[in-house]
């Protein structure tokens, strides 16, 4: 068998955090401190951050490329904008690509690599991980799920919040319920005296902000009735996730 995909290196790993956890029982280990904040120190301890290059770019000439991008790491999360560092990283992580059978290793290294020498992609118009396409063939209790994901639970945290929803395209009535900064949603009624009545769709595009809510009501798209404040607050506290995300940046 070849590492064309899962690697030994990679899996026994995986299958050790999955039945032991992820403490290898060292206490050096036990509560570290943040990836950025260890990496300031690091470098500080290492003589700086051109000195740490150095020696880096002697080893990178050695080939040693895995320890090369292991302790650039520290530099890059120091400081990510410091040139010299991100490119001697990202010539790092293209040699071990090239030298990986295993594809998705090869991926993760070449994509980092990218990322580095170019910054995070961005697709403009692209909105969110899920295309609205797909949101809008799911069905209710699936988008509410997906709510619950999207909800900024600290924000949340102070509101205590009932309404009903019907999907009038579905003929289909959903209790909802944000409190404790959870989300949590039923499919019937529960006498809430605040209520929506819109489609699916108008709900997946106000919950993606491709539509706002005064255009839903000035268009008819969506029915309220009692306070129409609380579902606008809902709405507020969604977050719009981004598809692209810094890899192998702080």
């Amino acid at each position: 068998n070849r590492d064309y995909y899962g690697t030994v290196n990679h899996n026994v790993k995986a299958v050790y955090q999955r039945y032991l956890g992820w403490f290898d029982a060292n206490p050096a280990h036990l509560f570290e401190l943040p990836p950025v904040e260890s990496a300031v120190k690091f470098v500080d301890y290492m003589g700086g951050a051109d000195a740490v290059l150095v020696r880096a770019r002697a080893d990178f000439d050695r080939g040693d490329y895995r320890w090369v991008a292991q302790v650039v790491n520290h530099v890059v999360f120091a400081d990510p904008g410091n040139t010299q560092a991100r490119q001697l990283q990202a010539d790092a992580l293209e040699q071990l690509g090239y030298q990986s059978e295993s594809g998705p290793w090869r991926s993760f290294y070449l994509t980092a690599a990218q990322e580095l020498r170019n910054g995070t992609p961005s697709l403009p118009g692209v909105r969110g991980a899920v295309s609205l396409d797909v949101m809008r063939a799911m069905t209710p209790e699936m988008v509410l799920d997906n709510c619950a994901v999207k909800l900024n639970g600290p924000l949340a945290a102070s509101h205590d919040i009932c309404f009903e929803i019907e999907f009038i395209d579905r003929e289909e009535l959903h209790t909802v319920f944000l409190s404790n900064g959870t989300l949590r949603h039923r499919p019937f009624s529960t006498g809430a005296a605040n209520k929506v009545a819109l489609t699916l769709e108008t709900f997946v595009n106000l919950t993606s902000e491709t539509m706002t809510l005064d255009d839903a009501e000035t268009s008819g798209a969506l029915r309220a009735t009692g306070e129409s404040g609380e579902f606008e607050t809902f709405l507020g506290l969604l977050e719009q996730f981004d598809v692209f995300f810094a890899i192998i940046e702080p």
